[in-house]
């Protein structure tokens, strides 16, 4: 019994290290990084779309060096199901390394819609802006508006984009929260394709015994690419229903695991 006591508490303290290394790594990340925005302020003088290539090659980096920190093992999946070109990937949502996770899997360019909230951290959202992130005031619909419409642009010319449908993190027992509708007007207005990803175990690396980190195997799966172009307009309506479904038979799968 003191054997089993004594291996808990050195579990636990390991997961407060972890815990305590990637606060560190974040801090000085983002002060030392400080010459870096700079740099990417300078490259946009030129090219909008280097300085948010360069971006997502140095945020990129140091989420690698969070997860690696935080003992996560990744297993992918489904990443040929990822096509060519501009899509809009639409994840569940439970944690917040699912963005630390899956941003450094992206294939080419892209941005992600967080809420209005994030603008309030200093640096962090700098990067975030130029990256072409977008920022979402759930409260104000005409700004919701105009954020759609910034990323319609966006997807048009070339940058794909990332929304969570669930429209928050799901702190439930539930697969899944109710998706909102209007997250996939971006696909269903520039015809690009949704490629639904289902990430499983995200919950346990931080949000179940936070402020400790658990060391986790978090399972990302892309599954197949739904073509929207092509979709009548009784196919559009599903189109919530199904992803939703197709999302939630996967995470019931990879939670067996």
């Amino acid at each position: 019994m003191n054997m089993v006591f004594k291996t808990t508490l050195v579990c636990e303290v390991f997961e407060l290290v972890r815990f305590i290394l990637c606060a560190v790594w974040t801090v000085l990340f983002l002060i030392l990084s400080l010459p870096l925005v700079l740099i990417a302020l300078i490259i946009q003088l030129f090219s909008p779309m280097a300085r948010a290539k360069y971006s997502q090659v140095i945020i990129g980096a140091a989420f690698r060096v969070v997860t690696f920190l935080a003992g996560t093992r990744i297993v992918v999946k489904g990443r040929e199901n990822v096509p060519d070109g501009a899509v809009l990937y639409t994840p569940n949502h439970r944690s917040i390394f699912d963005i630390i996770i899956t941003y450094p899997l992206c294939k080419g360019q892209t941005g992600y819609v967080a809420k209005k909230e994030t603008k309030k951290f200093p640096i962090f959202s700098w990067w975030m802006s130029l990256m072409n992130c977008q920022f979402l005031d759930r409260k104000d619909l005409r700004s919701g508006l105009k954020m759609i419409n910034k990323c319609i642009e966006l997807v048009k010319k070339g940058t794909s984009i990332c929304i969570f449908p669930e429209g928050t993190r799901n702190k439930g027992t539930d697969p899944l929260l109710e998706f909102h509708s209007g997250s996939f007007k971006i696909a269903e207005k520039t015809g690009c394709p949704i490629v639904p990803v289902c990430i499983t175990n995200s919950n346990k690396v931080f949000e179940d015994q936070l402020p400790k980190i658990k060391r986790t195997t978090v399972y990302v799966e892309y599954l197949p690419a739904i073509d929207t172009a092509n979709l009548t307009k009784e196919e559009k309506k599903e189109l919530s229903d199904r992803i939703r479904g197709e999302l939630e038979t996967a995470y019931t799968k990879n939670s067996a695991e």
